[in-house]
């Protein structure tokens, strides 16, 4: 650190001791709740799948991972449309997934599968479902920040109230283009939500190495953009965040920023759950932040609300498990693309 001035402005939000109570969602819809849930655990199976996959040396691309992040993801998609424009970054299985995508097309992506979401040719950090809204994911750090920026000039040009939606880390906001790009979105009002998963950690460097302050939403700020800093663990505080966000932004409002405050239960790439990320990352802050998993915390909250039982979440968990088991082995089962899609899908057939 020597000399340099260190500043934390998020509080409690960085202490794994605090927000671990279980969610309060007496007043909240119980069955989507259940829904969002299940969501969930879909994108914490088909990581832990696909991990596995890495392990067996069956997945030979590499593999980013989510897990403890799955609240942030879910929580923004329950307030978009198959018709916004929605960009992800090198840690995306948990937006495709939660915007629509299938863990099977997921899986058979990562294997290199010509049923996979981009046809076997992506790999885990280049996917795509245009149907439901992800229009891309790229392994560059902040490059589809810019990217949403111009999809959602389009969204203005084109009328109605569509919105450009921007996935990235913390470190992505050390990229000169996220300045410029939140810089020309609030100049021309653009309807972009920015997204920040703050999970503290740029690939293996803590945040508190690299930046004057924890709080990402200090940059908002300086450009004179709203923004909102939340519970990325919380799903409530996600969605709340997001439907005010996104609903400011589709009434002509401008672009936003949405900062989530998580954390990743395993390594910047590959499955292992090690101290490999940060210099200052042990295996006690990991078990601590545990205490704050997005999924533990929704479940005890259903449980104490009385819209669920012990039993009944057991029960889904196992269904969701299974489910995501099946489409590994059907992705397994899949065949790879032939020779000639190499030249097919770099190069465009004369009409």
């Amino acid at each position: 650190m020597g000399d340099r001035a260190w500043q934390s402005e998020l509080g409690g939000l960085a202490d794994p001791t605090q927000y671990t109570a279980p969610l309060a969602v007496a007043a909240s819809d119980g069955t989507r709740l259940l829904g969002q849930l299940r969501s969930m655990l879909v994108i914490r199976h088909t990581e832990d799948q696909i991990g596995r996959l890495v392990v067996d040396g069956l997945a030979r691309t590499p593999c980013h991972l989510g897990i403890g992040q799955e609240a942030v993801a879910v929580g923004v998609a329950a307030r978009l449309r198959p018709t916004d424009r929605v960009f992800g970054n090198h840690r995306s299985h948990s937006h495709f997934l939660a915007l629509g995508g299938s863990p099977s097309s997921l899986i058979a992506e990562v294997l290199g599968k010509a049923v996979g979401t981009s046809r076997g040719m992506g790999g885990s950090m280049h996917l795509f479902g245009r149907d439901f809204g992800f229009h891309g994911s790229v392994p560059i750090v902040g490059a589809t920040i810019p990217i949403a920026v111009g999809a959602g000039l389009a969204a203005k040009l084109d009328g109605g109230d569509s919105i450009a939606v921007a996935f990235f880390g913390d470190g992505a906001t050390e990229e000169g283009v996220f300045h410029e790009s939140m810089n020309l979105a609030v100049v021309y009002g653009l309807p972009v939500l920015f997204v920040c998963e703050n999970n503290l950690f740029s690939s293996h460097l803590d945040i508190e190495y690299r930046q004057p302050s924890d709080r990402i939403g200090r940059y908002a700020e300086a450009h004179r953009v709203r923004s909102l800093t939340v519970d990325g663990n919380d799903l409530l505080a996600v969605e709340a965040a997001a439907e005010e966000l996104v609903g400011a932004a589709r009434s002509g409002a401008g672009p936003a920023l949405l900062e989530a405050v998580a954390y990743r239960f395993r390594g910047h790439v590959g499955p292992n759950e090690d101290i490999d990320v940060g210099v200052h990352r042990r295996m006690e802050d990991v078990q601590a932040w545990k205490r704050r998993c997005p999924i533990r915390r929704l479940q005890d909250g259903l449980v104490a609300a009385g819209i669920a039982t012990a039993t009944g979440l057991a029960a889904l968990d196992r269904e969701v498990a299974a489910e995501v088991a099946e489409a590994v082995v059907l992705a397994r089962r899949a065949g790879y693309p032939e020779p000639s899609a190499l030249l097919d899908l770099v190069y465009a057939r004369p009409r």
